[in-house]
């Protein structure tokens, strides 16, 4: 995975988006590795069946791994979606590391800061400012 790209001296205070290549390129990779793992999947549940030895913490285990590549491919949709926003004037509310938050967001996407709470610090930006 791509890891927040940081100014000169990797002060996150001028934090820089990854470009969108990247973020599609990852995309594009974690597409291919789920593909895999689903047909890995359905292997460990024929053999399981043959065998009759079904291992339900294994088959929960690939299942967890496969709904995680599934929740990162969908954060790089949205924040593609809200990158063109913001290229566009639109957009919502960002994190201060410039990274767009994600609705019912608990965590920023990008840098990990805890969202909500007494600790928000976000700020609404484009058609979402008041003011």
């Amino acid at each position: 995975m791509t890891k927040p790209h940081t100014g000169p001296l990797g002060d996150p205070a001028t934090y820089v988006a990854p470009p969108p290549r990247e973020l599609k390129r990852e995309r594009k990779a974690l597409l291919e590795m789920r593909e895999e793992r689903l047909r890995d999947l359905g292997g460990l549940a024929l053999e399981m069946y043959k065998r009759d030895r079904f291992n339900a913490r294994l088959v929960v285990e690939r299942c967890a791994e496969l709904v995680a590549l599934e929740a990162r491919v969908q954060e790089i949709d949205a924040l593609l979606d809200g990158s063109a926003l913001v290229r566009r004037g639109g957009g919502g509310a960002v994190c201060i590391c410039g990274a767009p938050i994600l609705l019912g967001a608990k965590f920023c996407a990008s840098c990990g800061r805890a969202l909500g709470g007494g600790n928000i610090d976000a700020r609404p930006t484009g058609s979402d400012a008041v003011g």
